[in-house]
């Protein structure tokens, strides 16, 4: 009786021969997993071409040189959670063209599930040329965005404990947060401060206020009248001493981006002036405004509703040269999923709407997009007359839609962008307009005459 071996998968039969043309003769497909990967090679590469690995350092580099054996040259893998980066970045070092594949896109396979039949899927879709890679910056930009991902979660973390504190406060009946917008602000944080030190005079904490709050001193000294309970301010305190935490945390990371932002080349002008805008509440503590402007050669913030925070966000997960990736600004806002993905079938329009895509980048356009609906700027004249014509999500998802291609222009031709106002931009929609209904009535065979011309000629 043979002996099989548990370690390595028996071999499969595989799909069935398609007749499609073989465009990658050395390609190879992985299956991602926690504790194990499957890998896939051609048939004639080697007597047992599937086999597993472990998920070990020692086993990926067992992994590659046995890739390097058969002589591959792809290699595709699905996306799966966070396990492909080690495996990724260990096969590029390898020097193997690796493509990183959306399982949404492949996962949709008649017959049994199984991971020797997923990574041998793979490898056939790979030979034929039929699977596109998903989009990863270059290997500085990554680092990059590491680290901006690891202040997103670190404000996400600080932005509790501000809620924390509210809780302890209402618990002892200080309606602090009634008569000041932010807690976290200067205002906010040092009566909550004075408060921890023991100090219970309520005038003395709302003289701390700052000249900038609406409210008066006697109105913030009567919401800061209550029970000021020991196991309250005891919670207080600490989740005080975790806000602080945080906002340490969140200045080593600043730390960490400066020093990977100023290892990338400059492309802006020497000596130039740049637009300030006000700060805005989570701006890293150096000057990022011109920071950016050195390394992306433009002012992305001149841009009404683009802040700091969100021109970082666009350089640490896009990159420099959005070009290279995407040749027009319509691929660039398919790729984001903010334009239309209409489904026609027959001639017939089967769906309509933006596809459903998890995106960082249009996420943030998104809430862009949502501040300018009150802006006097030519944006928000378009973002109100869009949600005039359909309603505020639509709207706000074709203002996105507008501010990345002027994004994607401003990157490409290198050109600051001009805010016209809304007063021009609604006289050139008005001319527009008038223009449109003038060339409708000629059709018909009539004459289109303004109001003012018609009481000029008939008094």
């Amino acid at each position: 009786m043979r002996k099989i071996d548990k370690k390595q998968p028996r071999r499969s039969k595989g799909p069935a021969p398609s007749g499609l043309p073989v465009l990658n003769l050395h390609a190879a497909g992985i299956d991602v997993g926690a504790r194990a990967h499957y890998v896939a090679v051609p048939a004639e590469c080697s007597e047992q071409p599937v086999r597993c690995f472990g998920a070990f350092t020692s086993e990926l580099q067992r992994l590659a040189q046995w890739l390097q054996q058969c002589g591959i040259k792809t290699v595709a893998m699905e996306s799966t959670g966070v396990y492909w980066i080690p495996l990724y970045q260990l096969l590029e070092s390898y020097g193997f063209r690796v493509k990183l594949v959306n399982a949404r896109h492949v996962k949709h396979v008649p017959g049994r599930k199984t991971d020797v039949q997923d990574c041998q899927w793979l490898q056939q879709l790979e030979s034929f040329g039929l699977l596109s890679g998903c989009f990863r910056p270059e290997a500085k930009i990554c680092v990059l965005r590491s680290y901006m991902r690891q202040r997103e979660m670190l404000i996400s973390a600080a932005g509790r404990y501000i809620q924390q504190m509210q809780k302890a406060l209402t618990q002892m009946n200080l309606k602090l947060q009634h008569v000041i917008s932010d807690l976290s602000g200067q205002t906010g944080l040092r009566i909550v401060r004075a408060i921890v030190a023991g100090e219970r005079d309520c005038l003395k904490l709302a003289a701390l206020k700052d000249r900038r709050i609406k409210s008066d001193v006697s109105t913030i000294a009567k919401a800061l009248e209550g029970d000021y309970r020991a196991e309250h301010l005891f919670a207080l305190k600490q989740t005080l001493e975790l806000y602080d935490y945080y906002q340490q945390k969140i200045a080593e990371c600043d730390a960490e981006i400066l020093k990977q932002l100023q290892t990338l080349e400059s492309r802006g002008k020497a000596g130039a002036v740049l637009q300030r805008k006000p700060r805005s509440r989570h701006a890293a503590a150096f000057d990022s405004q011109a920071e950016l402007y050195r390394v992306l050669g433009v002012d992305l913030t001149r841009i009404d509703g683009l802040n700091e925070n969100t021109v970082q966000l666009i350089l640490s997960e896009l990159g420099l040269d959005l070009c290279q990736k995407w040749p027009t600004e319509a691929q660039f806002a398919s790729w984001l999923g903010l334009c239309p993905n209409n489904e026609i079938s027959g001639g017939k329009l089967l769906k309509r709407g933006t596809r459903k895509v998890v995106n960082r980048v249009a996420n943030a356009l998104r809430l862009c997009a949502q501040s300018l609906l009150k802006s006097k700027s030519a944006l928000g004249a378009y973002a109100r007359r869009m949600r005039a014509r359909k309603d505020t999500p639509v709207a706000i998802t074709a203002t996105a839609h507008k501010l990345a291609r002027l994004i994607y222009r401003t990157l490409k031709y290198g050109q600051e962008y001009v805010d016209a106002g809304s007063d021009l931009y609604e006289a050139k929609y008005k001319g527009t307009l008038i223009k449109s209904l003038q060339r409708k009535a000629k059709s018909l065979g009539y004459q289109l005459v303004s109001y003012q011309t018609l009481e000029a000629v008939v008094p």
